[in-house]
Parts: C-alpha cells; sequence; structure tokens
C-alpha cells in the first residue's frame, strides 16, 4: 500500500500513519535560522520552511557542561558565530533527551568543527570511536588552544560522573 493510500485510510478509519500524520515526512536536509544557544552543542533553529523552531544536538561533538569550566564561553562562542544567521541541517536521528542530532553548517562551514578546532568541545567518544573530529581536536590540544591549555581538561561526560548534572 502507498503512502497516499495509507494516509487516505488513516484518515478515513482513524488509523494513525507516522509518515501521514503531520503531512509530509520531515525533511533530512533543510535550512534555518539560528534563534538560541543552550550550551555549546546545543542550539534552536526555526525551518525556513515554517513552524516551530528545533532543538538541535551537534553531531560528533560534546561541549563542556554550562557550570564547569569553558562551559560559558563554548557557549558564548557559539552564539557569537551562529546566532540570527541562516543554517544547513542535516538530520541523523535523535539522543536520548529526544534533541535531534544534526550536522549543521553555516555558510558550508561545519560549526562542529569550528567548535572543536577552537577548543571549545571535544571529539565525542563513543565506545572505542574517538569521532569524527579527533584529528581536530588533536591539532587544538597540541596548540593549547581554549579548554585544552588546562593541564587536564575533564570530559563532560567524566564531569557529570563526579559532579552531577549542572541543573
Amino acid at each position: 500500500m502507498n503512502k497516499v493510500v495509507a494516509c487516505l485510510l488513516g484518515s478515513l478509519w482513524l488509523i494513525w500513519v507516522p509518515d501521514c500524520a503531520a503531512g509530509q515526512p520531515e525533511p533530512a536536509v533543510w535550512r534555518g535560522t539560528v534563534t538560541y544557544i543552550t550550551d555549546g552543542d546545543t542550539l534552536w533553529i526555526r525551518p525556513l520552511h515554517g513552524g516551530r523552531a528545533r532543538k538541535i544536538r551537534l553531531d560528533g561533538i560534546d561541549a563542556p557542561e554550562i557550570c564547569q569550566a569553558y562551559g560559558v564561553r563554548a557557549r558564548e562562542q557559539l552564539a557569537a558565530f551562529v546566532r540570527g544567521r541562516q543554517v544547513s541541517v542535516m538530520t541523523r536521528g535523535r539522543d536520548d533527551y529526544r534533541r535531534e542530532m544534526a550536522r549543521v553548517e553555516l555558510q558550508g562551514q561545519d560549526v562542529g568543527a569550528w567548535m572543536v578546532v577552537r577548543g571549545l568541545a571535544w571529539s565525542y567518544r563513543f565506545r572505542r570511536d574517538p569521532g569524527p573530529y579527533v584529528g581536530l581536536e588533536a591539532l587544538a590540544r597540541k596548540q593549547r588552544r581554549g579548554l585544552f591549555a588546562q593541564d587536564r581538561p575533564l570530559q563532560p561526560r567524566d564531569f557529570r560522573r563526579r559532579h552531577g548534572s549542572c541543573h
């Protein structure tokens, strides 16, 4: 059964079909305007095609917690770079907090890479995978940029284990 028929049946028989619940399925790639920055890896983007701002987690990075050293600086630097500007968003799914995980680009520049190379975030590690920005992180460490100027910067997951959440 194709989507059109499924949507019609869903409307007639009150059968819920997720792909037609809100009309068209959301695109995996879209453009929007950055409206708010929560922290160094979470921002809100209002789609240009309309609708409410969406909460986006920058895929591939882990910025310091807001109450951690460099946490406020990471948020401020990200805000200065992208707030109020139009960006491209490539969504990949959702995280455990239901935020959309996405790569965000500003005029072709990867925002996650921008954060890591400036020493404002780590390349996100998962199990044995060092993350997509491990080379940029190594460069930031070598140049002692941002949080990597500290002797032993504490990764956010370790910070949360030791101190709990900031909230």
